[in-house]
């Protein structure tokens, strides 16, 4: 029985992985070989990606790879949205990528849905309001970065820049393009309107390649560097979560998914984006999947809650893993709090636990005071949050969704699955927690798989799912009650 291997370099916002991917068998079984953690650099007031430690972690995976001997086929990388680095013809990075909570987008995100209108911008891409999408970043460019623009080729957004530093070929994956809220989902094109508009030299935009290009093969100084062979850099998915889409272990109709990580993606897959007055209003997005699909989904805030919680709670001397956080969470008082966790005020870091207690105390309800009742706060508000998201996607799309599949790292809380079944009233299947779609789709660019329906069979085949049925159904119909009166109530 034939293998075939591939090596996916999957970054999210607090740490990235290297792993080595193996077919066969119409299975898929994945190693990871590299671990590190990830996060911004505070660099004199802004808040930078250290990208060049990115790529050497990156470069120390593939060694450990190369160690190992196995012909590997091909390799990619996919991560976050939004944020991009320049280059020109003879500088590999002009200018350190600032990070997307960096608060520099926040007058231009006020200001340009105003003077554009919202109804312009949203029908040009179909893409939600959020302050760190890439239009405000470029926005504040062309005021306050002019002489960076100045001498920028292109500029490329971070998993498709590691690619180019890896294969020498500068290009960006159609599901990153869309990410920006630059990208015209009908022509499929950069959306020249917006980018007129906003005075945005044209000459910067990259050329847009489908998911699952093979862009070229890895530079000799990487080969000599890492012991890899000249295996093909492909852009696969590059986006983090349409590589996730790509592999969710599901089939049939009735299903929407939910990426769980740092962020909360939910949404559904459709033949075609959605753009209409009712999804701007409750604030949809239309992203680029494989195939020329669609991902109609809501980005909401995750677990950075909760990472941010525990980073405090470490600074102040208390370690506690996720574990024992899960633990003291489902022993402590249910539904004594609640919070909105999209509001505007946790979106940037720094004392989480502080946050979550001026809320309380605001809206008038008891302050979490345990690291327990924090996390079961923001276990059962973010819950209640997908009930709604889930009940605005059957409204948009005139669909009954019956299951959710939620994969990636928030799937190893079984606390978190179990109140997100109670939160929306449906099943939910669990896992996988590793996202496969890289790998996978590397696998139908080098036509070893030929449809999105054979990836998806072979994530169901290789990796347990865990399913949740809702409980407490009464319960939490009165915490949701309560919880769309808080959100009306800011």
């Amino acid at each position: 029985m034939s293998e075939h291997h591939y090596i996916a370099c999957d970054l999210g916002a607090d740490s990235g992985r290297v792993i080595l991917g193996t077919l066969k068998g119409g299975k898929v079984i994945l190693e990871e070989v590299h671990r590190f953690s990830n996060g911004p650099s505070k660099v004199q007031g802004t808040l930078r990606w250290n990208i060049l430690r990115i790529f050497e972690e990156l470069k120390a995976g593939l060694r450990k790879v190369a160690a190992k001997n196995i012909a590997v086929e091909s390799m990619s990388v996919d991560s976050w949205g939004v944020d991009y680095v320049y280059i020109n013809k003879r500088q590999p990075m002009l200018a350190l990528p600032y990070h997307y909570r960096d608060p520099r987008t926040d007058a231009p995100f006020a200001a340009a849905p105003k003077s554009l209108g919202e109804a312009r911008i949203f029908g040009e891409t179909g893409i939600q309001f959020m302050p760190f999408n890439t239009l405000y970043q470029l926005i504040d460019d062309v005021e306050h970065n002019a002489d960076v623009i100045s001498i920028a080729d292109q500029f490329l957004c971070i998993a498709d820049y590691l690619n180019y530093l890896f294969s020498g070929v500068a290009r960006i994956d159609e599901s990153l393009a869309s990410t920006t809220q630059i990208y015209n989902t009908k022509t499929r094109q950069w959306s020249k309107d917006l980018i007129s508009a906003c005075n945005i030299p044209e000459r910067i935009f990259p050329e847009i390649v489908p998911p699952g290009t093979k862009l070229g093969p890895l530079l000799p100084a990487i080969t000599e560097d890492t012991g890899l062979a000249e295996i093909p850099v492909v852009a696969t998915c590059s986006h983090d979560t349409g590589a996730a889409v790509a592999a969710i272990p599901a089939a049939g109709e009735g299903w929407a998914y939910l990426s769980s990580g740092t962020w909360s993606l939910i949404g559904v897959e459709l033949p075609c984006p959605l753009i209409n007055e009712q999804a701007r209003s409750f604030n949809f997005t239309n992203e680029a999947g494989y195939g020329g699909t669609t991902r109609f989904l809501k980005n909401i805030v995750g677990l950075w809650l909760l990472q941010e919680s525990r980073r405090e709670w470490i600074r102040q001397g208390q370690t506690l893993s996720f574990d024992d956080l899960d633990r003291m969470a489902e022993e402590s008082e249910p539904f004594r709090s609640l919070i909105n966790p999209n509001a505007a005020r946790f979106m940037k870091p720094d004392n989480m636990p502080q946050k979550i207690a001026a809320y309380c105390r605001e809206t008038g309800q008891p302050v979490p005071e345990t690291p327990g009742e924090v996390t079961r706060c923001i276990f059962e508000s973010l819950g209640l949050l997908y009930r709604q998201a889930m009940d605005q996607i059957e409204s948009l799309t005139g669909k009954r969704i019956t299951r959710l599949h939620i994969v990636g790292g928030g799937t190893k809380s079984p606390l978190l699955n179990q109140y997100a079944a109670n939160g929306i009233g449906r099943t939910v299947f669990a896992g996988p927690v590793e996202a496969s779609g890289n790998i996978l789709v590397q696998a139908l660019a080098m036509g070893q798989l030929h449809s999105i329906a054979e990836v998806r069979k072979a994530v169901a085949d290789s990796f347990p799912v865990l399913e949740y049925q809702p409980q407490h159904s009464a319960d939490w119909d009165r915490a949701f009650a309560r919880f769309v009166e808080l959100k009306l109530a800011e």
